[in-house]
């Protein structure tokens, strides 16, 4: 056992005074003669460092606080494992050292810090074996005595170790199991007889060196492995796991494995990595139907797997996983059997087959085929499970009189695909053939076909003959003797003859009725031969859109203003295609159809227009619509022909033609009243006005500027004194009048003095002005005048009126009459003067806007001029 005590080879005193500056040398130690080789040299005191001539030197500016100061220079030698100490003192000079019970110690690390200590496991003694000593640098003054506590002395396990109170050594009672304590940690004191601790205490630690005294062992007792047969050389088995209680990164834990031996013992199929412990392929071919399992013996070394290491064995079973490498074959390749015809979902055959891979696995479970001779479906064959065999089942009934026998190619296949080793051949698929005898027996009447379909057009009359239902006796092959019905509980549209199968609709099919939306009927018949043996066949009857519908126009009431924008008529079918649209429009009336015309828009629609100078008025327009079946739909089209800028002015106005003559409505009548009475009030006054000889006018600023005639000079009107003009009265009321006048009528009605009817017919003029006295109505005639009457009467007069005007020498009133004048502003001295015009104001026009459409042109003509 290598000791690690350090020995201290000499003390050294040096004298220096009481205060040092840094890298102040303090003195020179001879370290040579402490060791010769020291390859480390340190100071206890980090106020001093130390070189390798051995000269002392302080690290920092320090003062000596007490009249001495201590340090340890420690030496050591690696390689030799030896290390010394040389305790140095720092006297200050020119003081007297106190005695050693004054002196104020200083804690060093020479003897009180040793490295830790080192303990064989297991080690064989003797006991009490010495494994440390610890040394109080104050032992040189005072009386030093020793003890420790901790794991190993007062703790668990107590006793272990022990400390001499008067040397410091540290001893060993008995032997120590790493695995179970690997260090100890106790703590060391050092006390004088009285109790004083001149040392901090010291915690050492006692490290137990391992021992390869335990060997590796494997996780599990027994590994088990799963490899699919026929894998490649170098495929991962699994791996095998060891473990040891030793120290871990040294060699008592550095493993090895190796395979030991092989069961059954034939060519060796698997590998084991010697450092990880992973198993893998190395036979190139492992065949499960050869060998389905594998036992390795397997065994782990400790010291790098070195003979002298500690080992262990275990053992790996490995199993090889059945792949589909092998094709099921027939244990037989050719079978009989029978069957009686018209026999269905029956089973007539099993079958088996040999399959060398494992059973219940994939790679042996059988998949059967009917290769050849089932073209009509009438065959099918299924696994059973439990055994693997084939069952052959008629699934559809067999015709003795069609085929007396049927021959069945059948193979077989595995579920999961063929997996082959290498370099093996191609397996081939088993086949094997299966005769089926089938047996005649006596058997109903037989539809053909089974099902029939019979489309009847919609709306069709009651017994119409749609088709002819008949079932034939297989036996025969005939249909003598074979008689039809229908069972009850089914749609009421059709029966059949029981003897010739004819077919007839015993309602009237339309879509439109409740059970017959649907537009389609199954109705199941029965056919029984003299035997009583019977068949069933269904009939299905479908309902064809029919063309029961006439086309309809959605709206026929319109009204079409002056603008004469075409009407868009728009027809209706409640029949499907091809029954329904295109449509085709007709003007069936001659006389209507030479003022109105027909345009195609669209396959639904088509445009009516008027054609030329069609007069207003109400036209009842029949219009007849022809669908894409030729179903022709009468109907009427009411269009009001209206003078009007929108149909809504013309609600309740309308003018009518019937029979080629043009009535008035209520409102034109009531207009022509008015217009009578109006024209009583002008002839009237124009008798006043021509007894009253001439007057001057004298006309306000604010109604001249509501005059007719607009005149661009500003200067005065001159005055008029002619007894030619018609002289009006100054008065300012509010009046309306209309007076019609061929096919124009214009109306004009003007808040002022005077009030200005004007009527234009070939371009004439005439004007009237009528008087009405302190605002109260107008004064009239109660004799009523007729048109002709009234522009007899004003025609001749107001024309000679304008003509004198016209033929002034000077031209004054011709000028005056012609031009305009500008607006002169409120106040002005001048007035407007013209021959024939008249003056207005501005206030109360609102009842403009709800004039009649007549009257509404009148003031528009009258507006412009």
């Amino acid at each position: 056992v290598l000791s690690l005590c350090c020995e201290a080879c000499k003390k050294v005193i040096f004298h220096v005074p009481s205060e040092l500056e840094a890298d102040t040398l303090v003195g020179r130690v001879d370290l040579k003669d402490c060791l010769q080789s020291a390859e480390f040299i340190s100071s206890s005191d980090g106020n001093f460092k130390v070189l390798e001539d051995g000269s002392v030197y302080t690290t920092s500016a320090l003062s000596l606080s007490s009249e001495k100061k201590t340090f340890t220079i420690l030496l050591k030698d690696i390689q030799e494992k030896v290390q010394k100490k040389i305790h140095v003192d720092l006297v200050e000079e020119g003081k007297k050292v106190r005695h050693a019970r004054d002196t104020v110690l200083k804690r060093t690390k020479r003897r009180w810090g040793p490295i830790p200590s080192v303990m064989i496991e297991n080690s064989l003694g003797p006991f009490p074996l010495q494994i440390q000593q610890v040394q109080s640098d104050t032992a040189q003054n005072y009386t030093i005595f020793y003890s420790a506590s901790g794991p190993g002395i007062d703790q668990d396990p107590k006793g272990l170790f022990y400390i001499e109170r008067e040397t410091g050594n540290i001893f060993a009672t008995r032997a120590v199991d790493r695995e179970q304590y690997p260090s100890f940690q106790i703590i060391c004191f050092a006390t004088t007889p009285d109790g004083y601790s001149p040392e901090v205490p010291l915690v050492h630690t006692i490290r137990i060196e391992d021992d390869n005294d335990n060997a590796p062992y494997f996780t599990q007792d027994l590994f088990e492995f799963c490899v699919p047969e026929n894998s490649r050389p170098g495929v991962v088995v699994g791996k095998v796991i060891a473990e040891d209680r030793d120290e871990p990164y040294t060699l008592h834990t550095t493993l090895k494995y190796r395979i030991v031996s092989q069961t059954p013992p034939i060519t060796p199929a698997f590998s084991l990595h010697g450092d990880t412990g992973v198993i893998s392929v190395l036979l190139p071919q492992l065949d499960r139907e050869l060998v389905p399992s594998y036992t390795l013996l397997v065994e782990v070394r400790d010291m790098a797997g070195q003979p002298f290491g500690l080992c262990t064995t275990g053992t790996v079973v490995i199993k090889i996983e059945d792949t589909n490498d092998n094709a099921p074959t027939f244990k037989q390749l050719q079978y009989e059997t029978r069957v009686e015809e018209n026999r269905v979902n029956v089973e007539i055959l099993r079958i088996s087959v040999v399959d060398l891979d494992e059973p219940g696995s994939p790679g042996s479970g059988a998949v059967y085929e009917i290769i050849r001779g089932n073209d009509d479906q009438a065959f099918e064959i299924t696994t059973d499970k439990n055994t693997n065999e084939g069952i052959l089942c008629v699934v559809k009934g067999l015709d003795y009189e069609t085929a007396k026998q049927r021959v069945l190619v059948i193979g077989v296949n595995n579920e999961a695909p063929y997996l082959l080793a290498p370099h093996s051949q191609q397996l081939s698929q088993s086949t094997s053939s299966v005769t089926v005898h089938v047996l005649d027996m006596d058997e109903g009447p037989v539809f053909k076909p089974c099902l029939l379909r019979l489309d009847v057009k919609e709306c069709e009359d009651i017994g119409t003959a749609i088709g002819r239902f008949v079932a034939e006796d297989p036996e025969t092959g005939n249909s003598e003797g074979i008689r039809y019905r229908i069972p009850p509980g089914q749609c009421n549209w059709i029966n059949i003859d029981d003897k010739s199968g004819e077919v007839r609709t015993v309602r009237v099919l339309d879509r439109d009725i409740g059970e017959m939306r649907r537009g389609q009927c199954n109705v199941t018949v029965l056919a029984i031969d003299r035997n009583g043996k019977t068949g069933t066949g269904t009939i299905q009857v479908c309902i064809v859109p029919g063309n029961k519908n006439f086309p309809r126009i959605t709206q026929t009431d319109y009204i079409m203003c002056r603008d004469r924008k075409p009407i868009c008529l728009t027809a209706q079918d409640g029949d499907e295609a091809p029954y329904s649209a295109p449509f085709v429009y007709r003007i069936t009336d001659r006389r209507l159809a030479s003022m109105w015309k027909l345009t195609p828009h669209d396959d639904n629609s088509w445009y009516l227009s008027p054609k030329g100078d069609t007069p207003y008025g109400i036209y009842d327009i029949p219009v007849s619509v022809i669908d894409n079946g030729g179903k022709i739909g009468e109907n009427t089209v009411r269009v009001n022909l209206c003078d009007c800028v929108t149909p809504t002015e013309c609600d309740g106005r309308t003018r009518q033609l019937s029979g080629g003559n043009v009535t008035l409505g209520l409102w034109a009548i009531l207009a022509m009243i008015l217009g009578s009475l109006l024209l009583l009030l002008i002839l009237i006054t124009i008798c006043g006005c021509c007894g009253a000889g001439v007057m001057h006018r004298q006309v306000t600023d604010d109604c001249a500027n509501h005059n007719l005639i607009i005149s661009n000079t500003e200067a005065p009107g001159e005055e008029v004194m002619d007894h030619n003009i018609i002289p009006l009265q100054n008065t300012c009321d509010q009046a309306g009048y209309g007076v019609k006048t061929g096919e124009q009528q214009a109306f004009e009605m003007v808040k002022g003095r005077g009030h200005t009817l004007e009527s234009v017919k070939g371009g004439g003029h005439q004007t009237l002005g009528s008087v009405k006295e302190g605002g109260g109505p107008p004064m009239m005639d109660t004799c009523r005048y007729s048109y002709s009457e009234w522009h007899n009467f004003t025609h001749p007069r107001l024309g000679e009126k304008v003509h004198l005007c016209r033929q002034d020498e000077e031209q004054k009133h011709s000028e005056d009459y012609l031009l305009s004048y500008n607006y002169e502003g409120k106040g002005s001295l001048a007035g407007s003067v013209g021959c024939c015009s008249d003056q207005h104001e501005e206030e109360a026009l609102d009842f403009l806007d709800q004039l009649e459409p007549k009257f509404r042109t009148l003031a528009e003509t009258c507006i412009k001029r």
